[in-house]
């Protein structure tokens, strides 16, 4: 199985817990604002991301999730550039 990691950016009040916790410093936080007036996080370095939840875990706002995914959907998951 793959996984995907996602962020409610509506959702999440940029705490940063997230941002703090993250072993391998996948997490920041966004310089645009979302629908609450907050600055949410975000994956600026998703390739890194190990999905180890811990994330997930120390959010307050559940905003954070991992899922998992089928093989042939990450495989056909558009990569940025």
């Amino acid at each position: 199985m793959a996984y995907e990691h996602s962020i409610d950016t509506d959702r999440c009040k940029g705490c940063g817990l997230c941002v703090n916790f993250c072993p391998k410093n996948v997490l920041e936080i966004s310089a645009d604002v979302n629908v609450k007036g907050y600055f949410p996080a975000y994956q600026a370095r998703p390739e890194d991301c190990i999905f180890c939840a811990i994330c997930c875990t120390v959010c307050p706002d559940v905003a954070i999730a991992i899922d998992e995914i089928e093989e042939e959907a990450a495989a056909q998951k558009p990569t940025e550039d």
